[in-house]
């Protein structure tokens, strides 16, 4: 029988272009979606089985789960992209971010772990973000979700290992997918970050769009999946294995620099 992957946010950018691979490759995958009814030809990844599920409603959630029977591979891939100043962030918009990007990949994940120890095999990956690694300004919501998506999956490792089922983060560099068209960015009139603000997301923009592709991702995800033993972290992209090496050689307050400076801000 071929495995069964789970793969959320299934109709765009990253996780269109891994249910796309897994069925290259021999997987049933279930692709998730806030409203499956409305996608498009366009949003469908040929071969992928489309469900309802809302990360941020546990209702969802849990419709979704008793419907889904054994789970051999979950990719926990959907999720939001968040701007603006810490002082600024509205609590709502930080709540449901935590909702989306954290909680309910979370809940998901508890849903499926205990099956797949029973069955001996099992891959969850967290599709997170080199800014977990790396933090930017006026991203820290954001990256705040990735590094807590990062730190459920490292820990729970040495819980479920013994099994045989092994949780690993996915850490992409800059994408160029529409992530960034669908990004909720705040400022509030007359901020003192106004400046700051609108030359960093122009920057990051520019960035993006030079960024690596969500086949690329795509594949190191794969790569994780079927791994013997999958490592606990993959960064693909934005000259990663450079970045991370620097990383260990440079003071933080160096790399605070540096990453400002590469963003166009003067530190």
């Amino acid at each position: 029988m071929p495995r069964t992957a789970v793969v959320t946010g299934a109709s765009s950018g990253i996780g269109k272009a891994t249910a796309t691979a897994l069925v290259a490759r021999g997987y049933r995958v279930i692709g998730t979606s806030r409203k499956p009814e409305g996608l498009g030809a366009d949003a469908r990844a040929a071969g992928v089985e489309y469900r309802a599920l809302d990360l941020t409603d546990s209702a969802s959630i849990d419709a979704f789960v008793a419907g889904l029977g054994a789970v051999d591979v979950l990719v926990n891939n959907a999720g939001e992209s968040q701007a603006g100043a810490l002082a600024e962030l509205p609590a709502d918009a930080v709540e449901r971010l935590f909702r989306l990007n954290v909680l309910g990949p979370v809940a998901l994940t508890q849903a499926v772990l205990p099956g797949m120890r029973e069955r001996g095999y099992g891959r969850v990956v967290m599709v997170g973000s080199m800014i977990a690694s790396f933090p930017m300004p006026y991203r820290s919501s954001y990256a705040a979700t990735k590094a807590a998506l990062k730190a459920f999956a490292v820990a729970a490792r040495f819980e479920e290992s013994p099994f045989g089922v092994w949780l690993t983060t996915i850490e992409p560099g800059q994408i160029n997918t529409g992530l960034r068209e669908r990004r909720t960015r705040y400022l509030t009139d007359g901020s003192p970050h106004t400046a700051d603000f609108t030359s960093f997301m122009a920057k990051l923009d520019e960035q993006q769009a030079k960024g690596i592709t969500a086949d690329r991702v795509a594949g190191t995800i794969v790569k994780a999946i079927e791994a013997d033993r999958p490592a606990p972290l993959y960064a693909v992209g934005s000259n990663a294995p450079v970045m991370f090496a620097v990383r260990k050689l440079l003071p933080r307050t160096v790399m605070e620099r540096l990453i400002a400076r590469a963003h166009g801000l003067a530190r």
